[in-house]
């Protein structure tokens, strides 16, 4: 088997394990983690061969670019407090825990190495959070959380990773320099996320066709990272600012076809990159235990070690950090979500799961320091960081939904239904209120005015039927079947036509161009 093979079978499996995933209540993630460990050890298998430095770029991005596009700006800043104590607090607590514990156990780990060691296992994976939470059917709160936390915790722990590395490898180190050099890294990345992001945002506006916009969109991301990478900027920053401000500034609210394109494309995308990368991250474990050279039970110790440390950290600083939050969370507050019990809280420590961002670090470590010696403790550090990527993703991920079952922690039905009627509510409002502004400048037919001022209602009720009466819901339900009835027909319609014109383009001397064409009219006219 060659590198395009296991390619090949990894996209394969990316697809499979949704499903599968599904049926056995696990998540995919964890499916494919556990079948790269499975391919790692056969023989046929080749190592992988993918250079560090590409990982960060090719998979971040895209993945973080598919995550933004289920959040939002209001969200994020309505949530500002909670995500600071765990994306930027908690990453250098963890960062300074674990390198503290590593210089002790790890006999002549330097100080700096420490330190790396610590900034790679400290940020929680974006993907595996939301991909396990989100399958999970956890409170929103939560789960907004965790994206917000997943999303931004990267730009900490690269950042302190960089300066680590440069540290160890130079073997000097100046904390106004670092301080400096973090500062000047978000600046950059959030100047390049909003000058892209406006850019795009015009592009997009004068890009017509719905396939050309969503190309667009899969180079965004890529160029945002490697923009703001050379201009000494957080790659991941700018990614996350880029995307946040194209989902704040949508082009044509009614560009039905290209949202759902855009929307289509994405979820593919992050379903086959998330399967690759976490299929990657089983696939190294050989690699790894090629460095042990017979310590493997002594590194398998240290990594214990630390794979306690970094769970312990991130429960002893939730339970103090929840109790903070819900001090500081003022009546003006009320779309800040929190943990509202101890349960979870819990569900949210466990769901503390390392992954791609930990993996890729690990494998960028330097082999040689400035002066041309090997980099101090390389093998010791990524062996260990693989044990925490391993224990938290797959045992965290594994049992996730047993304690979440357990705990009965569940989403709240109650308010996101209060939140649909009033969404509806909205709309059906909104669609009345253009209606009379029609009828203000064009005189309809009495009949035809009734029928549009009851489908402004019913444009409601097909989102919430809560909010109609029980008369108008009655009354609605009959016209709801009919249209039911009437949209059958319609769709065996359309069948027919878009059959008769797929045979036409098999006969002789039709033009496969054409037909496409007048197919895509049918599709989109089945959208309707």
């Amino acid at each position: 088997m060659d590198q395009l093979a296991l390619l090949l079978v990894l996209l394969l499996g990316a697809v499979v394990t949704v499903p599968l995933g599904d049926r056995l209540g696990l998540p995919a993630p964890v499916l494919m983690t556990l079948g790269g460990i499975v391919l790692a050890f056969l023989p046929f298998v080749p190592n992988v061969d993918v250079p560090p430095d590409f990982i960060l770029p090719l998979v971040l991005p895209p993945l973080l670019y598919a995550a933004v596009q289920r959040t939002s700006w209001r969200q994020f800043a309505a949530n500002i407090r909670p995500i600071l104590l765990l994306a930027v607090a908690l990453v250098f607590v963890t960062t300074a825990a674990v390198a503290a514990v590593a210089h002790t156990i790890v006999p002549g780990l330097p100080l700096a190495a420490a330190l790396a060691l610590g900034a790679l296992v400290a940020p929680p994976d974006p993907v595996a959070a939301t991909a396990v939470a989100g399958s999970l059917g956890l409170p929103r709160r939560l789960v907004s959380i965790l994206e917000g936390e997943g999303l931004f915790n990267d730009v900490t722990a690269i950042v302190l990773y960089h300066v680590a590395i440069a540290a160890a490898v130079s073997g000097t180190f100046s904390w106004p320099s670092a301080a400096g050099q973090l500062v000047l890294s978000a600046v950059v990345a959030v100047a390049v996320g909003l000058a892209l992001g406006w850019l795009s945002n015009k592009l997009m506006g004068l890009l017509a066709d719905a396939t050309l916009q969503t190309g667009l969109t899969l180079l965004v991301p890529f160029v945002a990272y490697v923009l703001a990478e050379e201009l000494h900027g957080s790659g991941v920053l700018a990614v996350l600012t880029t995307a946040l401000y194209l989902a704040e500034n949508a082009v044509d609210a009614d560009d039905v076809l290209g949202r759902i394109t855009g929307q289509s494309f994405w979820q593919i995308v992050d379903t086959l990159v998330t399967g690759v990368a976490f299929g990657l991250i089983g696939l190294e474990l050989h690699n790894v235990f090629g460095t042990s050279e017979g310590r493997e039970w002594q590194m398998l110790g240290w990594g214990a070690v630390v794979v306690a440390v970094v769970v312990g950290v991130r429960l002893l600083w939730l339970l103090p950090a929840t109790w903070l939050a819900k001090r500081l969370h003022k009546r003006r507050d009320y779309d800040e979500e929190i943990p509202v019990s101890w349960r979870e809280t819990v569900v949210m420590w466990w769901s503390g799961m390392r992954g791609v961002a930990s993996v890729a670090l690990a494998l960028a470590i330097p082999l040689k320091t400035d002066d041309g010696a090997p980099f101090p403790g390389r093998d010791e550090v990524v062996f260990i960081a693989f044990c925490v990527i391993m224990a938290t993703l797959v045992a965290q991920g594994l049992t996730l939904p047993w304690l979440v079952k357990k705990l009965g922690v569940r989403a709240d039905t109650d308010a996101e239904r209060a939140l649909e009627r009033a969404l509806a509510l909205r709309a059906a409002k909104a669609a009345k209120t253009r209606l009379r502004e029609i009828e203000e400048v064009e005189e309809l037919p009495e009949e035809l005015s009734e029928r549009l001022l009851r489908g402004a209602f019913d444009i409601g009720a097909r989102i919430s039927p809560d909010i109609l009466d029980d008369e108008r819901r009655e009354r609605y339900a009959k016209r709801a079947d009919r249209f039911k009835a009437v949209q059958r027909i319609q769709r065996e319609m359309m069948s027919a036509a878009r059959h008769e014109v797929l045979a036409a383009r098999s006969e002789p001397g039709s033009d496969p161009e054409i037909v496409d064409r007048v197919l895509r009219q049918l599709d989109v006219r089945s959208l309707r």
